[in-house]
């Protein structure tokens, strides 16, 4: 089944109602018989697809599929002018948008679907099409700023604010780039950047944020998981479409990243510690096969952990670093 063939029928049930396989058939220019061999191509894309004889086929949930013109609706003044782009299929948000050249606009990529998906460390990152956000905003800086190395931290305080604001309670940020809600994960932020010593740099700011995935989506994660619906549902609040929060937070990252290039981490490092889940509770951090016990006190100026050891207290730069708690608050 072609890419575009995929999307007419996705598009097509994204309204989570019945469809006749006649009609489908009819949609696909395909006989009767194909259309179930058909629409197993949906599920390469993480679709859940349900079929019912005498009732035709459904997607498991309905789907609200990105569209330019109804987030730039919800972008305010700061935000408007930025560039939008929207792709089905991509192997990666970051990646195309590096990819890209440099005019030294703000440009926000989004994808329905990632095929290679990245987190941190090489990662992958869980993307089925249509149930989450998976967006990527490209930002010039006049030169790297001093305290670069805390950007995903103010990243994470804008995204955490951001999602506070719609209702999500028991949300906080692990450092240095995971959103997690009740120590789950709910979103993660990779930066990449451009630019050469003193010049200008085009830096990349990627999240992915789970919004509506299912248990099945998401079964080959390896690590506890939470979506936006989730978090909202147990707050008794109403989860907006997917294009309202996608504006929402888009928003928030251009606000950031315009705050960021003034004043550095100096306007969040306050707001930071209100997210800061690692605080005061005992840790390691893990680093190519080596791990660093103690306990965790914030961070500095500059957005590194300082860890607490039997040594002392170290101060420990982002870079491939990761962390694990190992205890509660003490």
């Amino acid at each position: 089944m072609s890419d575009e063939a995929r999307l007419t029928a996705i598009r097509c049930l994204s309204d989570g109602r019945w469809h006749s396989g006649e009609a489908l058939a009819q949609l696909l220019g395909v006989s009767r018989t194909a259309v179930w061999k058909r629409l197993q191509g949906l599920r390469q894309w993480g679709l859940e697809l349900q079929a019912v004889r005498g009732r035709g086929y459904r997607l498991a949930q309905p789907l609200e599929l990105l569209d330019a013109d109804a987030i730039r609706r919800g972008l305010s003044a700061q935000a408007q002018q930025i560039a939008i782009d929207i792709f089905p299929v991509l192997d990666s948000t970051n990646r195309w948008l590096l990819a890209q050249p440099d005019d030294g606009a703000a440009r926000l990529c989004l994808a329905e679907y990632q095929s290679a998906g990245r987190g941190r460390r090489g990662r992958g990152w869980c993307s089925p099409f249509g149930a989450n956000l998976y967006l990527s905003l490209a930002w010039r800086f006049g030169g790297l700023p001093p305290q670069f190395g805390a950007l995903g931290l103010a990243v994470g305080v804008a995204v955490a604010e951001t999602l506070q604001a719609l209702g999500v309670r028991d949300l906080g940020v692990k450092w240095p780039n995971d959103l997690l809600w009740r120590e789950r994960k709910l979103a993660g932020i990779l930066i990449e950047h451009r630019g050469e010593g003193g010049g200008p740099a085009r830096v990349v700011v990627g999240l992915g944020l789970n919004v509506a995935m299912s248990s099945i989506q998401a079964r080959a994660l390896d690590q506890p998981w939470a979506t936006v619906a989730q978090a909202l549902d147990a707050a008794g609040c109403v989860p907006p479409g997917r294009n309202a929060l996608c504006a929402a937070v888009a928003d928030a990252l251009v606000r950031a990243l315009a705050a960021f290039a003034q004043h550095g981490f100096a306007d969040f490092a306050r707001r930071w510690a209100a997210f800061d889940l690692a605080r005061d509770r005992p840790v390691r951090l893990e680093q190519e096969g080596q791990s660093i016990t103690g306990v965790a006190r914030g961070v500095d100026g500059e957005g590194a952990l300082l860890l607490e050891t039997a040594s002392g207290l170290r101060r420990c730069l982002s870079g491939d670093l990761s962390l694990r708690f190992t205890g509660n608050p003490g």
